[in-house]
């Protein structure tokens, strides 16, 4: 793919870690936040090699017209993050999503004149002080729009990302997959972040009850909406893939728990939201994950 220029907007860990995959690959890279970083910025890879790479930030859309977009603000920021960029936009610019959840997407996709896709990874990443990220964990990423159309854009952005570094498929079912990466998310991050511990002590007893009751509650909401887990079938197949999930990242504070410690809001709303707004639908009785809501709206 030639030379093309990326505008990233939200410079959190997930926007620095493309920035700076991007910019190593040779793309000219704008990361856009709310408060000046350093030009510099120093990546860690899993593998603990440093380099420090220059990178054009702002405060503001910048002048000139970008090839892409990312946007990798957490999804509560998203819409407004959008508003305030979308003026300065030719309509055709491709606009990719990479929130967690599955709230600003639908919107997001009807508002933008262009083509619109969504994206999302197992990357890990973290960002360690104004000018340092580290890629704490080799991922995987799924690249689509929600209707399955836009393909070739799709493949072109895949094959970059994967250039850069990033392993990326395009898919032609991201929506089953965001709405997958929701499921395993509500039924680990909420509970993480009320309760302020590590992903594995989800496995204690004093926890598991209750983690079982969520997943039984997000099995019958993706039942209604079609949506089947990626192996087995049924709540049995939504229990061993949050279960194996818990166990694989036993050691990790959650991105929701890392919010709720350092007093920031969190992204709860675009991930147990869509799934109390479905069961309502659906006409689908589910009181655990209402309450988890309530609760975490008034922490």
């Amino acid at each position: 793919m030639p030379r093309q220029t990326h505008w990233i907007i939200g410079p959190g860990a997930i926007g620095r870690l493309l920035a700076l995959r991007l910019v190593q690959h040779g793309q000219r890279v704008m990361l856009i936040g709310r408060r000046p970083l350093p030009g510099h910025q120093t990546l860690i890879t899993p593998e603990g090699a440093a380099s420090t790479l220059e990178v054009t930030t702002r405060t503001g859309p910048p002048q000139g017209f970008p090839d892409v977009v990312h946007l990798t603000t957490k999804a509560y920021a998203a819409e407004a993050a959008y508003a305030a960029l979308a003026g300065h936009l030719p309509a055709h610019t491709p606009l990719v999503l990479w929130q967690n959840g599955f709230h600003s997407q639908p919107r997001l996709s009807a508002r933008h004149p262009g083509p619109v896709l969504c994206a999302t990874t197992t990357e890990g990443a973290y960002v360690e002080a104004d000018d340092r990220v580290v890629h704490a964990g080799h991922g995987d990423t799924a690249i689509g729009c929600l209707d399955g159309g836009h393909t070739v854009l799709a493949e072109s952005l895949a094959g970059l990302l994967s250039d850069a570094g990033l392993p990326t498929r395009a898919v032609s079912d991201i929506r089953q997959r965001l709405w997958q990466k929701l499921a395993v998310n509500a039924a680990i991050n909420p509970l993480v972040a009320r309760y302020r511990i590590r992903n594995g002590e989800l496995r204690d007893a004093r926890y598991r009850k209750e983690v079982e009751g969520i997943i039984a509650e997000v099995a019958e909401v993706m039942q209604a909406e079609g949506i089947a887990p990626p192996a087995a079938t049924g709540l049995e197949g939504w229990r061993a893939l949050v279960w194996k999930v818990v166990e694989a990242t036993a050691a990790n504070r959650a991105s929701m728990l890392q919010d709720v410690l350092a007093g920031r809001p969190t992204e709860h709303e675009a991930i147990l939201g869509p799934l109390v707004s479905a069961a309502t639908c659906h006409g689908l009785a589910t009181p655990q994950l209402e309450a988890l809501l309530a609760t975490m709206n008034g922490r």
